[in-house]
């Protein structure tokens, strides 16, 4: 045996690597609702939360059409599924902070609101070595100056917005799913979509069709705005 072979046992103490960190993107103001808009390219992002069966659904057929995603944790949501975050990671997506039980947080307290951040983003270092790339706040399209005050606080550079709303938990059927967001979608666009919703997973593979068709490409948001 080669004096310089690397035991069995070296392999099995390796971690995985830590899960990107936040960027401040110097172009992008401090709420982001869009990317650039001259570029074929748009976000599908996930509210996460529900069963994790339908999350891992939808994250495959999004990856069978070479899609990435993006997807906001809820942190009790970890708590319950700690694997579906290396999950997520795993399959090329971004991974980033919805609060920790979502909650109204822009009717909170500074105190309260931080301690909503800051559990999320406690639990996805403890997980995958990073606090997420993105923060995105609970029960509200956009944060309060409070609250986004407090995400920078916690280490959040923006706060992820969107411009269009897929409606799909308010579960209209897969067709109405597929039409609000082709309806909407444009180049730039970040859609905002729900996990735990049988629409959702449904539409999916329409909507990533559509998109082909337009040739828009799905991207991480990460990747959007790079």
């Amino acid at each position: 045996m080669s004096r310089t072979a690397v035991p069995p046992s070296a392999h099995l103490s390796a971690k995985p690597a830590a899960a990107p960190a936040p960027r401040r993107f110097p172009q992008q103001p401090a709420e982001i609702t869009h990317g650039p808009r001259d570029r074929p390219r748009v976000a599908l992002t996930f509210h996460g939360q529900g069963d994790p069966a339908v999350a891992k659904a939808l994250l495959g057929e999004a990856e069978k059409a070479g899609a990435r995603v993006t997807v906001l944790a809820v942190g009790s949501w970890l708590d319950e599924h700690p694997d579906i975050a290396r999950r997520i990671l795993d399959g090329g997506h971004d991974l980033g902070n919805h609060t920790l039980r979502h909650l109204a947080i822009n009717a909170m307290s500074e105190a309260d609101a931080e301690a909503e951040i800051r559990g999320c983003a406690d639990r996805l270092r403890r997980l995958t070595g990073s606090i997420g790339t993105w923060f995105r706040p609970s029960r509200t399209p956009t944060a309060s100056a409070l609250v986004a005050g407090v995400a920078r606080r916690v280490g959040y550079p923006h706060v992820l917005s969107y411009d269009v709303d897929s409606l799909d938990y308010t579960s209209p059927g897969a067709p109405a799913v597929t039409r609000q967001v082709i309806g909407g979608v444009r180049d730039g666009s970040v859609v905002s979509l729900h996990f735990g919703y049988a629409d959702t997973v449904a539409a999916l593979p329409a909507v990533l069709e559509e998109l082909g068709r337009r040739g828009l490409r799905a991207v991480t948001t990460t990747e959007l705005l790079s």
